[in-house]
């Protein structure tokens, strides 16, 4: 079971950098993916550090997200309806 979580680092580590790409587009669409990127970066960031119990990382986690949720809802209000 810990080398199936240990894995779990590098598809973190991939959203997090396609997030960041995605958060610097002008397109809405680009950066609601980016926001979406990001909060699956967080899940699975928190998940690899409840293994190795890293407990200041998971808190880290859970503020990036708060704040990935607001950026999603500031994005989606921004949007043309």
């Amino acid at each position: 079971m810990n080398d199936w979580i240990d894995f779990l680092e590098w598809p973190a580590m991939v959203l997090t950098v396609l997030a960041a790409w995605c958060i610097g587009s002008r397109r809405p669409d680009r950066r609601k993916l980016g926001f979406c990127c990001f909060i699956g970066s967080n899940v699975l960031w928190g998940l690899w550090g409840w293994q190795a119990q890293a407990w200041a990382l998971i808190i880290l986690q859970v503020c990036l997200c708060v704040m990935n949720l607001r950026g999603w809802k500031k994005n989606t209000a921004m949007e043309p309806g």
